[in-house]
This record gives structure tokens, sequence and C-alpha cells, in this order.
């Protein structure tokens, strides 16, 4: 197997983002100056019916370091991730939303914390979204904490900088996104909480509403439950002939 070509991987989910691509490439590009590691921007488009993809294209020409994926069909922002993930090699990987209210410059912070834990989650202190999406978070962290006995702060926040490692145990199903902190942690992974800059959206139009921000969440959140429940986790043992 090749070694992979650059040390960190950071993957951008997009649908119909086509007046985000271009700054984000820009933002990521002065944030990551002087970093040291050798980096890939991936965006990943899921079948965007704007520009989106011409954007990615034209960010690709202008900056050396841009990957673009795109999906035959729309598959929701968990394939998107995955399919990410999937396509790139590199031992960290760090993920952030496609609308620009996760800081770029948040990543460089959040790498030495890999140090310390083995997946590192943004925490949004002074959120800039609306009362809906801040009140239904607050309902599905009360869920998560009830039916999971985990609590995270923030499981919605993108920003995310995680070794691939951290993600062994770990499957792909449509909303994991959204779990991937209790998912990883449940696998025995080691995880730190890092508070994060949060800016409101400029461009675009948000893609959540009740139903599938707050009503999905708690109807995945069942299945997971049904799952965490019945995961079969590492056990210490023994082999005959060899000792410990």
């Amino acid at each position: 197997m090749q070694p992979p070509r650059h040390a960190l991987s950071i993957i951008v989910p997009v649908y119909n983002e086509e007046e985000n691509v271009l700054p984000m490439a820009r933002e990521v590009s002065e944030a990551m100056k002087g970093v040291g590691r050798p980096y890939e921007l991936v965006f990943v488009d899921d079948a965007s019916t704007d520009g989106t993809w011409r954007k990615i294209e034209e960010a690709q020409k202008s900056f050396p370091h841009v990957r673009g994926l795109r999906h035959a069909r729309n598959a929701g922002q968990s394939a998107a991730l995955w399919t990410g993930i999937s396509a790139t090699s590199s031992p960290i990987l760090a993920t952030l939303d496609g609308d620009l209210q996760n800081d770029p410059a948040d990543i460089p912070r959040l790498l030495p914390y890999i140090e310390q834990a083995d997946f590192v989650c943004g925490v949004r202190a002074k959120r800039h979204d609306s009362f809906v999406r801040r009140t239904s978070s607050k309902i599905a962290r009360w869920a998560r904490k009830s039916a999971l006995k985990v609590d995270f702060s923030d499981t919605g926040c993108a920003m995310r900088v995680f070794k691939r490692s951290a993600l062994n145990g770990v499957f792909p199903f449509n909303g994991f996104h959204r779990f991937l902190p209790v998912l990883v942690h449940s696998a025995g992974a080691s995880t730190r909480e890092v508070p994060v800059n949060h800016r409101p959206r400029v461009a675009g139009v948000s893609k959540y509403g009740i139903w599938n921000r707050l009503g999905r969440g708690i109807y995945d959140l069942i299945a997971l439950n049904w799952f965490q429940k019945r995961r079969l986790r590492p056990i210490q043992f023994t082999e005959l002939g060899k000792k410990m």
C-alpha cells in the first residue's frame, strides 16, 4: 500500500453552495499557511443542482491543494462525508460544513489537541443560528444523553479534527455525521471538546428544517440506541501457551 501523500485531508461536503466554494478555498489556504503539514482540501459535491461543481473546478485551478469529488446522485451529508473519508488516505482528517459558518482558522488551532485525544470536537460557544436550530440542538442533546448515557456539548458542530484510526469500528449510515463523536467514543477512541468560532451564514440557503434536523435526528437516535446496546466490544483474552 502506498503511503499517503498528505498528512491531513480537510473534507467539506457541499450541496448547492456555489457562492461559498471559492471563499472556502481561499480561507483554508490562508489558515494553513505555516502549519507545516502537507494537506488537501476535498470538496464532495452531493449532486448539486446549481454551479457548485463549476466553482470547485475553478478552485482547483487557483489552489493546488483542492480536490473535487462529485456524487452521481444526491445522497445526503453523511454519504458525502463518507465518500471524502473513503477517497482519502491521510492519517489525520478534518471536517467542516460548506456554508462558511465554521471558521477554517480553527483547523490549525485544533490540530495540536490530536496529541491529547484521538478525536477533537469543536463546540460552537456563541452560535449564530436561528431559534429553531438552537432549540432543536438543545432537545437533541437532552435526548442523546438520556438514551445513550453519554454527553457531548455539540455533536452538530461539523468542525472536527481526528485520527483516521478513531474511525475503527464506525460504520456509515444516513445520519451518522450527527453522531460521530458518540460512535467513536463508544468504539473506544479518546475524545476532547474544544470551543470554536461560529459565524452567521452570508451566502446560500440553509438545508435544515424541523423534520430533517430534529425529527430525523431523534428517529436515528432510536436506531443508534438499539445498536449501542448490542454492539460487540473488545474483550480481554488469553491464548493457550502464551504469556501475557
